[in-house]
């Protein structure tokens, strides 16, 4: 582990941003059951269902210590005030617009909210001495690698969707905020991340759905997909082990090799990822034993913006905060369907 890890700093205030979102809201809650000041915004858009969203928000607004903000990361001037009147010491940027597939036919939300909303946030962390930008990059960053596990030291720069560029985008924005101005800055590439509370748009939500109403589900790359599976609880407790950690500068940096994953600045970028893939058709399997129903597929090719397989490399998060995923897709997997069926009283 790093040799100055600190634990989770309680008496810090975390500003969270896309609260009301799958990972936002999990985190937030795993920061307020530390104890932890958690301010949480969100513009509750309706990518998917708002009521979603607002139940998520009901249960992490009975905390004393949460303060929930309707604002959204475009708007600058709102932004500006919620600094000036908190005293913000963390921020952990979760809002963005999500999904691969919606980028190919809307890629203009993605620029405004992706882009513009990111760099407003590396400005005001910048002129408000934020101690520690953490935001969310994905691994559809990896776009056509093939070289398998995909690792933060390997080159990023063919990706294959606008979505993957925005995230990849915020990467090189942060570093730049980095090196110009001493942000300390870490980005978070998330492996397809799954479970209770999880985004109606991903698969584990749409096949649940579609299998217990008897509707066909769609499984692209005729089922020989492959997608490194991370569970939500893995996810956030690999990014509440970062959030009291900033990245120091690497002094052994160097110039005529540039490695991707580090810098000469304090920049830093993590895989966080379960590190076993798993083929799709393994995964609807798993879910059909948990529904006790089996599912009626509708094989088809592969989507354009999609990849045949991620793999997450994650040496440098066990190194540095020893720390590894290790949920299985039988016990996430149940999890959601109880939750499922809990939620939706089916």
């Amino acid at each position: 582990m790093l040799n100055n890890y600190k634990e989770l700093d309680k008496a810090k205030t975390y500003l969270v941003t896309g609260a009301a979102g799958f990972i936002g809201f999990h985190l937030s809650k795993r920061l307020l059951d530390e104890g932890c000041h958690v301010i949480g915004l969100d513009n509750l858009n309706d990518y998917y269902s708002v009521k979603l969203k607002k139940d998520r928000l009901d249960i992490i607004s009975q905390y004393k210590k949460f303060k929930f903000i309707y604002a959204d990361l475009q708007d600058k001037t709102t932004l500006e005030k919620v600094f000036d009147s908190n005293r913000i010491d963390i921020v952990i940027n979760l809002a963005a617009q999500a999904g691969v597939r919606y980028s190919i036919t809307n890629p203009d939300v993605y620029i405004q909210s992706n882009i513009v909303g990111f760099l407003n946030i590396l400005e005001i962390c910048r002129h408000h001495n934020v101690e520690h930008l953490v935001y969310a990059s994905s691994s559809s960053v990896y776009g056509m690698n093939v070289k398998m596990p995909f690792s933060v030291h390997d080159n990023v720069d063919h990706p294959v969707s606008l979505y993957a560029v925005t995230k990849k985008s915020n990467e090189l924005m942060a570093h730049t905020y980095s090196h110009l101005y001493g942000l300390p800055t870490t980005g978070l590439r998330f492996f397809t991340v799954y479970g209770p509370w999880g985004r109606p748009d991903m698969a584990l939500f749409l096949f649940t759905d579609a299998i217990l109403n008897d509707k066909p589900i769609k499984v692209f790359n005729y089922g020989k997909m492959k997608r490194d599976f991370t569970y939500i609880d893995d996810i956030v407790e690999g990014v509440t082990r970062i959030l009291n950690n900033p990245p120091q500068p690497n002094p052994d940096w160097d110039k005529a090799k540039a490695d991707p994953g580090t810098s000469s600045a304090p920049y830093k970028v993590y895989n966080i990822g379960n590190n076993n893939p798993v083929e799709l058709l393994q995964f609807i399997e798993v879910l059909e034993e948990k529904l006790g129903k089996k599912a009626k597929k509708e094989f088809l090719s592969l989507q354009d913006g999609d990849v045949p397989e991620t793999y997450a490399d994650i040496d440098d998060l066990v190194r540095d905060f020893g720390f590894k995923p290790k949920t299985s897709i039988d016990e996430g997997i149940g999890k959601f369907v109880e939750w499922y069926r809990s939620h939706y009283e089916t």
